[in-house]
């Protein structure tokens, strides 16, 4: 076959001066092909000189012009814009045929099979040198992850040095970058970068793509579900995403991420090493510069650059963003609902449904609000209490059955009860009050007083207020008033073994020790 020919060395071989039957026998070659090449050259006016510097396929396109080019009888389809739209969520090669097939059948043209449709747009893709784009769609996943590389922040006062870590994010179609500068690598701090992020991009995907750190994920066995942290499952929901963490050991998952990472420690740790920082917010400023140079930067394989394509092709297919940002919470596990229907949080009483009462709840904190849960359950929520208070109750009504005992505590209605043993026993609770700081703190001594008379009966413990006051303790409490109703001492009116005025409060009798009345 002639498209076989060896050109270029027939005319070497020529010029060497071996003759056509010695060039046939020792390349093997036909010598009506050999004629044709020597034929072709003296037709042209062509020698050795004129072809030694082109290649072997130049040579024969130069002496054979135009033959073994065959043009197709298929309507050629537009390439650019099958790529184009490739990249778009659900198209695919199957679908771009059909409408290519359907467009020339209107036409009346000739259209060719899918798979040398496939087989043509797999060359261009190859010559475009873009075919990463194929494996990503645009607008449907985001990769997180932290930089290796740490940066620094100078104390100018004390001159102690910290370190600061890099969140990264990459969309894979644009590889379009975002980097938050943070003081640690805890869950809120990552948290909180993905809410920046989002922000950031101006909208959310549907897929996120973190590596297996705790703070995201728990748990990602090689059988089963992975387990995710509840606070980043709940920022998923948030923003209408899932997320589908890579392979353990398999950063292939997510390469888009790990080659952003490398260009962060050059664009910005690299970029920035000769500058000195004493703030956070000064460092994310200088940061935000060099990563918006970096999504610039035009591309050395593709036209455009990170933020082109990004505002041209990804940008109009993220998801609007919520109308409010996601609120950082954590967990309180297994705490159980108190008998008053409120469960206990920093110090302060929430209420709780009461056909709850006596069951673990989990405790979800956010800046603002507290949720009660059961299971998937959220039972109630309230606004959250000052963290600066303590012993506050924050009560729903509808949580509470009718009846005043699950009411919440205040100084009247523990004088109520007071009043209802007896005077002494009133005197007793306010001297309580007047020793206690804020009224709050009074509350709980006060009812520790009035339960005594759960155990003893009411005029035993008002006998032993009388007691109790007429000693040198100021303000009396439980823990001078336990004892004397152990000892008896309310029944005989005195108290033995008085201290000299130690403020040490009443001693147990002898009686006690020696087994007698308790």
């Amino acid at each position: 076959m002639v498209r076989k020919i060896k050109a270029k060395l027939v005319l070497q071989l020529r010029n060497q001066g071996l003759s056509r039957r010695a060039i046939e026998s020792a390349q093997g070659m036909s010598r009506h092909s050999i004629q044709a090449v020597l034929d072709a050259a003296e037709r042209l006016g062509l020698g050795w000189d004129d072809v030694a510097e082109l290649s072997e396929a130049e040579t024969y396109s130069t002496l054979f012009p135009g033959r073994g080019v065959r043009e197709s009888v298929f309507a050629k389809p537009d390439w650019s814009r099958v790529h184009a739209e490739l990249a778009r969520v659900g198209v695919t090669l199957k679908l771009l045929h059909q409408e290519y097939v359907d467009t020339c059948s209107r036409a009346g043209q000739a259209v060719m099979s899918y798979d040398r449709f496939c087989r043509l747009y797999g060359e261009y893709a190859a010559v475009l040198g873009a075919t990463s784009r194929v494996g990503h769609k645009a607008g449907r996943s985001v990769e997180v992850d932290w930089s290796g590389p740490t940066m620094q922040l100078l104390d100018p006062t004390t001159g102690e040095v910290s370190k600061v870590y890099l969140f990264v994010a990459c969309l894979p179609f644009s590889r379009y970058a975002f980097v938050e500068a943070t003081l640690d690598m805890r869950q809120e701090s990552w948290l909180r970068a993905h809410t920046a992020m989002f922000a950031f991009f101006g909208g959310t995907v549907p897929r996120l793509v973190p590596d297996n750190l705790k703070t995201g994920v728990i748990s990602h066995p090689r059988e089963g579900e992975v387990v995710l942290n509840d606070a980043y499952r709940e920022l998923a929901a948030h923003y209408s995403a899932a997320v589908l963490p890579g392979r353990v050991r398999a950063p292939k998952d997510k390469a888009s991420v790990e080659n952003t990472v490398s260009h962060v420690a050059t664009w910005v740790i690299a970029g920035l090493r000769h500058e000195q920082f004493t703030s956070l917010p000064q460092l994310r400023a200088r940061i935000g510069e060099q990563v918006s140079a970096y999504n610039r930067e035009p591309f050395q394989k593709r036209d455009g650059s990170r933020l082109s394509v990004f505002l041209a092709e990804e940008k109009p297919l993220l998801h609007p963003l919520p109308a409010a940002p996601f609120e950082i919470s954590t967990w309180a596990y297994k705490r159980k609902v108190n008998k008053n229907a409120h469960v206990v949080w920093a110090r302060n009483f929430y209420s709780v449904p009461f056909s709850h009462i006596g069951a673990s709840v989990d405790l979800r904190i956010t800046e603002t609000m507290l949720e009660v849960y059961r299971g998937d359950e959220r039972l109630t929520s309230h606004l959250l209490l000052p963290a600066t208070t303590s012993n506050q109750y924050q009560t729903n009504d509808a949580d509470l059955p009718a009846g005043r005992s699950f009411q919440a505590w205040d100084r009247a209605r523990i004088e109520e009860w007071a009043a209802r043993i007896g005077p002494a026993t009133v005197t007793v609770v306010g001297k309580i009050f007047e020793a206690a700081s804020i009224e709050e703190a009074g509350y709980d001594p006060a009812l520790a007083v009035l339960r005594l008379s759960r155990r003893f009966s009411s005029a035993r413990v008002e006998a032993a207020c009388v007691l109790a006051l007429r000693g040198p303790i100021r303000s009396p409490r439980y823990a001078h008033l336990r004892p004397i109703l152990d000892t008896g001492q309310d029944k005989t009116g005195h108290a033995p073994d008085e201290p000299e005025g130690d403020g040490g409060g009443y001693v147990r009798g002898s009686a006690y020790y020696a087994g007698g009345a308790r």
